[in-house]
Order: C-alpha cells, then sequence, then structure tokens
C-alpha cells in the first residue's frame, strides 16, 4: 500500500510549522508541531488505506465483469428492475447491438404480462431470503418483438456498494418445443393405441356372430333370419371401417365461400325422412343478413348429419328439434341444435369425442370425433351441454369470411 497520502499531509504540516517560524519567529518543536504531525499522518494513513481498498475493490468488480462477460450463458444485474450490467450473451439474447443501450432500460418491458406477476413475487423472495432462489421459466421478448422462453435463478448482491439482484438463465425456447414435439407425437401414440384396441374390439364382436351363423349354415341349418343377421353384422363392420377412414384417410379439404343457411337446408332435407319415420320434428330459425362462412361444405354437411342423427337416436319416444343460426360476436356465426333428449350424464360430458367412447350401445364415438376434428379444421368450436332427461344443446361457432380469409387455408385430414 502506497503511502502518498501521509507523505504529503505531514509535508505539509512541517512546511505550515516552518512558514511559521520564518514569519513569527516561532519555535520550530513545539506541541502544536507534534500534535498537527501526528494528526496529518493519522489522516494521510486513513487516505491511503481508502484509497487501497478502493483501487482493489475495482479491479476485483472488473476481474467480476470480465468474468460474467465471458460466461456463454445470460447474465445481468438489475436495481429497482432496472438494468446495471448486462454480459455480451445478455446483451445478444435482448436483441441490442450494444450493451450501453441496454443498461438503464426496465427489466419489465422486455417480460410478457402474463408473467410479470410471477416474477414480482420471485423478487419479493431474493431480497427477504438473501439467497439464490428457485429457477423459474417465463416468457420473454427480445427487442424486435420476438418472444422466447427463459430460464433463470437469481440471487441478491451488493453491487457498486448497493443492493442489487444477479440472474443468470439460458433461452430454452428449443427445448420447449422439443418437450412439445414429443408431447403431440405421445399423445399421437396413445390415441392411435386406443382406437386399434376401439376398432379390434368393436369387430370381433360382429365377426363372433358371423362365424356362429356359418357354423350353422355348415349344418343346413338355414333360415332367412340368419342371412339378415349376417348381413346387419357386416354392415356393422363396413360402418366402423367406414367412419375410421374418415379420420385416417388424407384428403385435401377445398374451402369456398359458402351460405350456412343453404347448406343446413339440404341437410334437414337429407335427415328429413328418417325424422319423420321416428316421429321427430325439425324446426330451423335463422337470423337475416347473416354474413357467408368459408368451408368445405361436404365436411360441414357431415358434420350436421351427425348430430342431426344423434339428436333423433336420443328421442326414441320422439320429439323436436330447434336448429336456431345467428350472428355471434364480431365475425362469428353461431349453431345451435337443440334437442328434447335423454340427455348426457354430466361425468361423461369431457370424455365426448374420445374414439369408442360413446353414451350409445352400439356406438364407436368415431362420429363426434370427426366432428370435433372437422370444426377444429374450420378454425371453429363445437360445444356441448346436456342435462339428463331433458336434452342436449350443440352449439356450433363458425368464423365468417371476413375471418377466415386471414386464417384458412388448404388443411389435410
Amino acid at each position: 500500500m502506497k503511502r502518498k497520502g501521509q507523505l504529503i499531509l505531514v509535508s505539509i504540516s512541517i512546511v505550515f510549522t516552518i512558514f511559521q517560524k520564518l514569519t513569527d519567529q516561532h519555535n520550530l518543536l513545539t506541541l502544536d508541531f507534534f500534535i498537527f504531525t501526528i494528526i496529518a499522518w493519522f489522516v494521510g494513513w486513513q487516505y491511503d488505506k481508502a484509497r487501497y481498498f478502493e483501487k482493489k475493490a475495482r479491479a476485483s468488480e472488473e476481474s467480476y465483469k470480465k468474468l460474467i462477460d465471458s460466461l456463454p450463458q445470460p447474465v445481468y444485474i438489475t436495481q429497482n428492475h432496472r438494468f446495471l450490467y448486462a454480459n455480451h450473451a445478455a446483451v445478444n439474447m435482448a436483441g441490442f447491438a450494444r450493451r450501453e443501450d441496454m443498461i438503464g432500460k426496465y427489466l419489465f418491458d422486455f417480460i410478457l404480462p402474463e408473467y410479470k406477476d410471477r416474477l414480482m413475487e420471485r423478487f419479493k423472495q431474493i431480497n427477504k431470503e438473501k439467497s439464490p432462489v428457485n429457477t423459474i421459466e417465463y416468457k420473454a421478448k427480445r427487442l424486435d418483438g420476438s418472444t422466447f422462453f427463459f430460464e433463470v435463478t437469481s440471487l441478491f448482491i451488493s453491487y457498486g456498494g448497493e443492493k442489487a439482484i444477479l440472474s443468470m438463465g439460458k433461452d430454452i425456447t428449443d427445448r420447449k418445443e422439443q418437450t412439445e414435439s414429443l408431447l403431440q407425437k405421445s399423445e399421437k401414440l396413445a390415441l392411435l393405441g386406443q382406437m386399434a384396441a376401439g376398432i379390434a374390439h368393436e369387430i370381433r364382436n360382429p365377426l363372433t356372430s358371423i362365424r356362429g351363423f356359418i357354423q350353422l349354415f355348415k349344418s343346413h341349418l338355414l333360415k332367412d333370419e340368419y342371412f339378415d343377421i349376417v348381413l346387419s353384422e357386416l354392415d356393422r363392420i363396413n360402418a366402423i371401417v367406414s367412419e375410421f377412414l374418415v379420420l385416417a384417410k388424407p384428403t385435401a379439404a377445398v374451402y369456398k365461400e359458402s351460405d350456412i343457411t343453404e347448406l343446413l337446408n339440404d341437410v334437414v332435407t337429407l335427415i328429413g325422412t328418417q325424422s319423420i319415420l321416428n316421429n321427430v320434428e325439425i324446426a330451423v330459425e335463422y337470423e337475416t343478413n347473416l354474413p357467408m362462412v368459408s368451408c368445405e361444405e361436404n365436411q360441414l354437411k357431415q358434420v350436421f348429419l351427425n348430430l342431426f342423427k344423434n339428436a333423433i337416436e336420443a328421442m326414441p319416444n320422439g320429439g323436436n328439434i330447434v336448429v336456431n343460426v345467428r350472428k355471434k360476436g364480431a365475425g362469428q356465426i353461431a349453431i345451435q341444435i337443440i334437442d328434447e333428449g335423454i340427455g348426457i350424464p354430466k361425468e361423461r360430458l369431457s370424455t365426448l369425442g374420445e374414439p369408442f367412447y360413446t353414451t350409445k350401445e352400439k356406438g364407436t364415438g368415431l362420429g363426434l370425433m370427426t366432428c370435433y376434428k372437422i370444426i377444429e379444421s374450420h378454425h371453429g368450436i363445437l360445444d356441448i351441454q346436456s342435462t339428463v332427461n331433458k336434452g342436449t344443446t350443440i352449439e356450433i361457432i363458425l368464423p365468417s369470411i371476413s375471418q377466415t380469409l386471414l386464417k384458412i387455408e388448404p388443411i389435410k385430414m
């Protein structure tokens, strides 16, 4: 430690005393001289000591910054939620060209609103515990507006003699996308296994019946009703396979501008004979000046046919089906199909649309699953509300032509 301060102050004391001796003829070695010299020596020593530790702290801080800059992971220091320092990785991650442009910026300008409360609670915990906290994940945005997922660990530090928070983390966007992709593949494989098991189960029953009747035919026990049963079971197998192919076969959907009222009228006409035979009356109510929709007409007709068929089968003793079509919200059309059937238990509503999970005695669940898939491909929503012994209301919400022009593109099913 250099003693520059001591030498200067002691020298000043001596020079001042000599000056007094020359001007006022005072004695040189007086008590005042010794007292002032000792004070000068002590003050100078304290000054030199402070300068030494200040220089040492500055050198330590520079070394600290160099260490942080050398790290490949983003590291930044904030105070009152503003950036005090950031290494090169953090500056690049935020989208700045220079470190100076990032310093002083408000941290929460780079955090998506839904994650701000989570981060504020974390900072409170850091200030309270004064120790590193568990890693958290939040979604941030860069200077250009692009977003990414960031995983960060923070701790309380002293920086420049004041309280600050040091945070270190990494961009985990790629990892999250890979995880999401694996989850989707896992869900698809699980669904495929579920559907395969369901198909095997559903087809095995009619095959068992057919096998039994063929054995009767070999024994020359031929009755007309046996042939009818065999044909009925074969039709059932064909229906199961057909429903499955609708889901599995990749057919290109061609979207065009359509009038939803005309499309519904065609479906009501097609289902009319079946409704009359089952003593079911269908009433359709349209709101005026409905906007057009962009859709694949055959697919939507398939949806409505499936839903009408389900409604009719839910009313074995007959009843009424009411169809309401109206505008809903900005750029949407709502189609409601309301029946007076036996209804669906509340605990089973959440499973509707799953393959081979159905409320029908001989159903496969594939029909409703197809409906969900088609409406989803049209960027719409299919919602089912039901009360046991009172009826079911199915609401389909589709975007109008003004909305679908920006959204719809050919989608494979």
